[in-house]
């Protein structure tokens, strides 16, 4: 179904009725700083706090269109929005938009190739996008915390509550509901060697570096490195803890 064909009427977003959609992307391309208040209110009510609606997946037409140059508005705004929604797709949804889905997939890997060096949060957006559109599971939604530097998670053995930081604060996984430089309750972590890594992982290091990206390749070996918890001293690794909390 075309966003045209679309009863916006009988669908809803975050915010109820989603009548209101086609009156928003019908405000796009009237200059930079309306166009940015538009994107803001769209992104409000089609994925807001990351969640998406069933007025997000009849908004992927109109966003691929966006995305190709066929309708106004920023491309790379497009991406990212129809990447958020593609990635908490179920395979009945893939299907249904199968061809708008074979459409983002080629713009997305340019503006990934467009990503300034030291912009390492709109690399790993991108390339989050990049891998929703090519159906890569997990990473898809997961990759946020390379830029943050920052994973929280629950040790697999003791379920204490760790964060495993990799950023200012040095690196080490840590116990409590908080890092900072003094905190007592420490342990080692362990990066993965890059020559090493094998499959997704070895793919996602070579993309970030190739392109430049070094703290987000050096994020990935922490990601795809192992941990040890401060509380029971059990090792894990961290990417499969990722998965299996929020994949």
């Amino acid at each position: 179904m075309t966003a045209s064909a679309t009863d916006w009427s009988q669908l809803t977003h975050a915010y109820g009725s989603a009548a209101n959609i086609p009156g928003l992307f019908a405000c796009l391309g009237r200059g930079r700083e309306q166009d940015s208040e538009v994107w803001s209110d769209l992104w409000s009510a089609l994925c807001h706090q990351g969640s998406v609606y069933e007025a997000s997946y009849a908004a992927l037409p109109q966003l691929t269109d966006i995305a190709r140059g066929r309708a106004p508005g920023e491309p790379a705004e497009a991406v990212l929005m129809a990447g958020l929604i593609v990635a908490a797709a179920d395979a009945d949804r893939r299907e249904r938009h199968g061809a708008e889905i074979a459409e983002l997939l080629p713009v997305a890997r340019a503006c990934l190739a467009q990503v300034p060096k030291d912009d390492a949060a709109g690399f790993v957006y991108l390339l989050q996008c990049v891998l929703a559109f090519e159906g890569v599971p997990v990473w898809s939604e997961c990759l946020e915390g390379v830029f943050q530097e920052e994973y929280e998670l629950d040790c697999p053995d003791c379920a204490a509550g760790l964060f495993v930081t990799f950023g200012s604060y040095g690196c080490f996984a840590a116990a409590g509901d908080h890092v900072t430089e003094e905190d007592p309750a420490k342990a080692a972590l362990y990066p993965a060697d890059p020559a090493r890594l094998t499959g997704v992982a070895r793919r996602l290091h070579t993309m970030a570096r190739e392109s430049g990206q070094q703290k987000v390749a050096e994020g990935l070996t922490y990601l795809f490195g192992r941990a040890t918890c401060p509380e029971c001293e059990c090792t894990f690794p961290v990417a499969e803890r990722v998965a299996q909390m929020y994949g």
